[in-house]
């Protein structure tokens, strides 16, 4: 669905404050019930019984079924409204956590299926919502600090559910998260009238919505850059997420409690530079390049992460992590930004793509890495393949644009 540029998309005057806590607070949830598991890894694996390292293949249905939700999204919401969107995914987060907490490996499977299904709308609903509402000269820190919602989901789920699991144990944990799920998924009925247009069901069609996602790729170098770098970016992001918990414990000594604060460190940093890194792109540095910058960091940061030993003191550990968060988990804000820029009046559908991109990243790097912990018994071997690519995505981003690839 191409977005129809009207006098609010062209001299938006007012901080958009109410729909960025909105898409801000649904974000959070559900990226919370997707992470509350990796944090919670080494409890887990021991009780449905299968490898701890294992627990990245979660993440990765989560994401991997989301791919085909971010492709349909623009449809979606021309269908049924952002709004109802954004209920949808709570919906899907609450089947999450209650499905996994049955406690199988089966329903631990089936909750990241529940959840995947809706999981690809978020981005193309919050870009829906906040664009036509934000002033051009702060959509990089709006749409940055809306991303806040994933390292702060990441921050919750590492700080409250170990200490929370150990006291009533990881099912009861999850259950409590149902709580402010309901309660988010009520209060959006409030604005959903103003906020949601009419519905165009003539463009929901996923042949069409598909045809335009693709089409946007299609001689835009600056959007196959960006795409690039966003699959790369992306599953580093989440190999770092996925696999925190269960390499400190396992290979410095630590308790889970210690390792899912380093997780926490690793989420906060994020929390803190997105909408600094926002700022500056509004500012002073295109957002090209400052996620070009990113990749180089981000590459150094794995690299000493796949260093980790008993040997490393314990602020050596942290620093890594707030590295590493700072950069593989600070940069989506201004990737999706990116995206709205140059897809122009298709910026849902160019958002769409982008959440594709990033977590096809997210279903191929973590399983991958799963795949080579498992085969050599060290961590080294993942985190190096992850700054190698690294460092191609940031020369990538780097090098001089040939196009502007905005579109009207």
């Amino acid at each position: 669905m191409a977005d129809r540029i009207t006098a609010q998309d062209a001299v938006p005057t007012a901080f958009p404050l109410w729909p960025l806590l909105a898409t801000m607070a649904m974000q959070t949830l559900a990226t919370m019930a997707a992470y509350s598991i990796p944090a919670l890894a080494p409890m887990v694996a021991h009780d449905i019984g299968v490898d701890g390292a294992l627990i990245g293949m979660f993440v990765s249905v989560v994401y991997g079924v989301g791919i085909v939700s971010s492709l349909l999204a623009a449809g979606f919401i021309a269908r049924y409204g952002a709004v109802r969107a954004a209920q949808f995914v709570l919906v899907c987060a609450l089947g999450l956590v209650v499905v996994c907490a049955q406690g199988t490996a089966a329903s631990v499977a089936l909750g990241a299926l529940i959840l995947g299904i809706a999981y690809g709308l978020t981005a193309p609903v919050s870009t829906h919502l906040l664009v036509p509402r934000t002033p051009p000269s702060i959509v990089n820190m709006v749409l940055s600090t809306r991303q806040i919602g994933v390292p702060l989901a990441g921050v919750l789920a590492a700080t409250i559910m170990p200490p929370l699991a150990l006291a009533i144990g990881w099912k009861s944990a999850l259950l409590l998260q149902s709580i402010p799920i309901i309660a988010l998924i009520l209060l959006l009925e409030i604005p959903r009238r103003d906020w949601d247009g009419a519905p165009s069901p003539a463009s929901a069609s996923a042949k069409s919505v598909l045809v335009r996602s693709f089409g946007l790729l299609r001689g835009d170098s600056a959007m196959q850059r960006l795409t690039f770098a966003s699959i790369v970016y992306s599953g580093a992001q989440l190999a770092f997420v996925a696999f925190m918990t269960v390499h400190v414990t396992s290979r410095t000594g630590l308790g889970l409690v210690t390792a899912g604060w380093a997780l926490a460190t690793y989420q906060l940093a994020g929390v803190i530079t997105r909408p600094i890194f926002g700022w500056i792109a509004d500012k002073f540095i295109p957002a090209r390049l400052v996620l070009g910058i990113q990749g180089f960091v981000m590459a150094a940061a794995a690299l000493l992460a796949g260093h980790f030993s008993p040997r490393w003191p314990v602020w050596g550990i942290m620093a890594v992590a707030a590295v590493a968060g700072a950069t593989a988990s600070g940069y989506t804000g201004l990737a999706y930004a990116e995206y709205a820029r140059l897809g122009g009046a298709q910026r849902t559908e160019a958002t769409g793509l982008g959440s594709a991109a990033m977590f096809f990243g997210v279903l191929v790097m973590p399983s991958l890495g799963s795949v080579a912990i498992t085969a050599t018994g060290t961590y080294l071997a993942a985190y190096g393949a992850i700054a190698v690519l690294a460092v191609i995505a940031g020369a990538v981003l780097l090098l001089p644009a040939k196009d502007a690839g905005v579109r009207g």
